[in-house]
């Protein structure tokens, strides 16, 4: 053999080695990497996960103390801008409407009446955060819902208490006039032609601040259309 020919067949050998001991690294490196652990067990039984950030938003109807609707709605508001839940709590609404009193001397004073007392509105999202936030609030008992769950306000419910603002006659519509008095109710006339005659409440007409009321005239019943002021209860 050549010297040529044996220097070919070195190169070959070499090589060959060389290979062979990278190919066996290479298997000692994997072998010695750690394997990956196995994948947990599903519990069947386990609850659904629940996004809590995407809970939808609605009206929610809550009951409070009576006679404390707005400064209830205000500690609740107060409450919400603390905890930085704004995003989760939006508007909170006690639903009124305004209506004319007359005081003794005849001067009428505009004011706010309520239309469901005991109650108020909160548009929010239902998660363990707020239920909790709005349960521990002073003065509120409880959402009004069925077997313990919060109920969302029906659609016409919402433009009926909430939406009605939004109407487009409502500043042309006419203010109501409070009216100490309901169908039903015994009255004496304190003043004009029938004064001092008695008689029962048979329509209250709060848009006009009237009430008709029955007398009997001369062994008839006649209704009598008078103005509120005019009219004291027995």
């Amino acid at each position: 053999m050549s010297d040529h020919e044996s220097i070919e067949n070195e190169i070959i050998n070499d090589e060959s080695a060389s290979q062979t001991e990278t190919t066996g690294q290479a298997e000692e490196t994997q072998s010695s990497a750690p394997s990956l652990p196995p994948p947990a067990p599903v519990d069947p039984n386990a609850p659904a996960a629940t996004e809590t950030d995407g809970s939808p938003m609605d009206w929610y109807i809550l009951k409070v103390a009576f006679n404390r609707e707005d400064s209830i709605a205000d500690a609740l508001r107060k409450r919400v801008k603390m905890e930085g839940m704004e995003d989760h709590i939006g508007d909170i609404v006690v639903p009124s409407e305004d209506v004319a009193t007359f005081s003794r001397d005849g001067k009428r004073r505009v004011t706010k009446r309520k239309l469901l007392p005991g109650y108020i509105m909160v548009y929010m999202a239902i998660n363990d955060d707020t239920w909790f936030l709005v349960r521990e609030t002073g003065g509120i008992s409880d959402f009004t819902g069925a077997a313990g769950k919060p109920m969302p306000m029906e659609p016409e419910d919402v433009e009926r208490f909430i939406n009605r603002p939004l109407v487009d006659d409502e500043e042309d519509a006419p203010i109501k006039t409070s009216i100490p008095f309901k169908v039903g109710d015994r009255v004496r006339v304190k003043e004009g032609n029938f004064e001092n005659q008695e008689g029962e409440v048979d329509v209250v007409d709060e848009a006009n601040g009237r009430v008709t009321v029955i007398i009997n005239i001369f062994g008839r019943s006649v209704p009598m259309e008078l103005d509120h002021w005019q009219v004291e209860p027995l």
